[in-house]
């Protein structure tokens, strides 16, 4: 049987040997289960909340072809994070002959594996969710203490130990200027010199 492997980490902060550790565990699965893996699809820094994944599109456009019968994700999650999508790429995949199966996740092939596989997409979900509600909250407490939220610091200041912005004393002169002469009515050519 011949399958693809689907790979994918969401956020800039993590690190390519996700992308690595995944595809070695989709490997031994395959090997496991004496499929031949033909190719891979990976999206890096890309969230599974949406389908807005060139990768992922580009392995669904080219389930058509008939070249491959699976496809290997590492754990459910990575496919999708989004029951609605899961669903609706996964009846696109069945069309073509495909289907999805899970490296790390036990799902049986019986009755009892609709309802599992339903609960691990649902937690999937859940846990983008949570993780978006804290990641908010979070910030807005940053926002509320005149903490650093992270992004790129402004010109002039710096961030200090306890996360607070503080007036780089070295640049703060240009930066003072630079505004005069906006105010000034300068033109931009001059103020960027």
């Amino acid at each position: 049987m011949k399958a693809v492997i689907y790979a994918r980490y969401s956020c800039d902060n993590q690190r390519e040997e996700s992308i690595e550790g995944q595809l070695r565990e989709c490997k031994a699965f395959a090997e496991k289960k004496d499929m031949t893996v033909i190719g891979t699809y990976i999206d890096r820094a890309m969230s599974a909340k949406t389908d807005n994944r060139p990768e992922f599109q580009r392995m669904i456009t080219e389930s058509n072809k008939g070249l491959f019968e699976t496809v290997i994700v590492w754990k459910l999650d990575r496919f999708a994070r989004n029951r609605y999508d899961s669903a609706r790429y996964k009846m696109l995949l069945r069309k073509n002959g495909v289907k999805v199966v899970s490296a790390t996740e036990v799902i049986s092939e019986g009755a009892e594996g609709i309802i599992l596989e339903s609960v691990l997409e649902g937690y999937a979900e859940y846990y983008s969710a949570e993780l978006s509600e804290k990641v908010i909250r979070g910030m807005t407490e940053n926002a509320l203490k005149k903490q650093y939220n992270g992004g790129n610091v402004p010109t002039g200041y710096y961030i200090d130990e306890q996360k607070h912005y503080q007036i780089d004393e070295l640049v703060a002169p240009f930066i003072w200027e630079a505004f005069q002469m906006y105010i000034n009515n300068r033109p931009i050519k001059d103020i960027v010199v």
